[in-house]
């Protein structure tokens, strides 16, 4: 399943703006006066802060510092408006975040490289960013389309049957998506534990810290969406923006990244029953 992914992922993004239809996500897009300082925030300021923290304690230039601050660098993923359905947050928000992330992606990471730094071209970044956006505004574009056309009024027995698809394909991604982490275990189990340690630290730490902080503000109602987007990124767009030997060293924690991304709608329903 694993050479599937971009397009299971495309498909994904079409069954999931199916469910949400284009009148709650244009809504949602409608509102960038918190949105875009947020989208900001989280990949460019968050991972500048960690790149920050590595090199006060020693780690800069070792391959967990290059992890933990290349995934805080990383738009949110693909199927965050399906972990959005799960857990009962707003999924409109989700696919805002999606599309303002990935637009923002190439400008947004440029000084987190320098920061780290790590010797990328350009023009690549640029053209993966773009190539990123066309597809996921393809996807949802064609799943809106569908939407308006075969389905412009959802019953509730309807909108359950949508969500039911969106999580079981969801769940079919992960197949592809966990095949790296197999062979580490096997080989070198410790290691394989102690990268999957710092994910879940990092993905849960970044979930826990955005609720309870935006959970007495202005920004309580969205509380959730941002929690999920905080600490669920896509840490595999590196895969295709940096060069193979860059990433080699960090291939272990990319696949264990996945983890708590999955884990997520199972281990944290009660920190999100916190949102408003």
């Amino acid at each position: 399943m694993a050479p599937w992914l971009p397009e299971m992922v495309a498909i994904l993004l079409v069954i999931t703006a199916f469910r949400i239809g284009h009148r709650a996500a244009f809504g949602a897009l409608s509102d960038l006066r918190w949105s875009l300082p947020a989208v900001l925030v989280l990949q460019l300021l968050v991972p500048l802060a960690v790149a920050g923290l590595g090199h006060l304690a020693g780690l800069g230039g070792t391959p967990l510092a290059l992890a933990l601050v290349l995934a805080c660098a990383a738009p949110t993923i693909a199927g965050g408006a399906s972990l959005a359905i799960i857990l009962r947050q707003d999924p409109g928000r989700m696919m805002q975040f999606l599309v303002l992330g990935t637009a923002l992606f190439p400008l947004t990471l440029l000084p987190v490289l320098v920061a780290v730094p790590v010797v990328v071209d350009v023009p690549v970044l640029l053209g993966v960013g773009l190539r990123a956006l066309f597809i996921i505004l393809g996807a949802a574009g064609l799943g809106f389309v569908l939407r308006r056309w075969l389905l412009p009024v959802a019953a509730p027995e309807q909108i359950k049957a949508m969500d039911g698809a969106s999580v079981l394909f969801f769940a079919v991604i992960v197949v592809g998506l966990m095949s790296a982490l197999g062979p580490v275990l096997r080989s070198d189990p410790m290691s394989a534990m102690l990268w999957a340690a710092a994910a879940f630290g990092l993905s849960f730490g970044l979930q826990l810290v955005a609720l309870l902080t935006l959970r007495g503000t202005g920004l309580a109602h969205v509380s959730g969406p941002l929690a999920l987007a905080a600490g669920n990124r896509n840490i595999a767009l590196f895969l295709v923006t940096l060069p193979p030997e860059v990433m080699a060293p960090v291939m272990i924690f990319v696949a264990c990244w996945q983890l708590p991304m999955y884990l997520t709608p199972i281990l944290l329903p009660p920190l999100y029953r916190l949102a408003p």
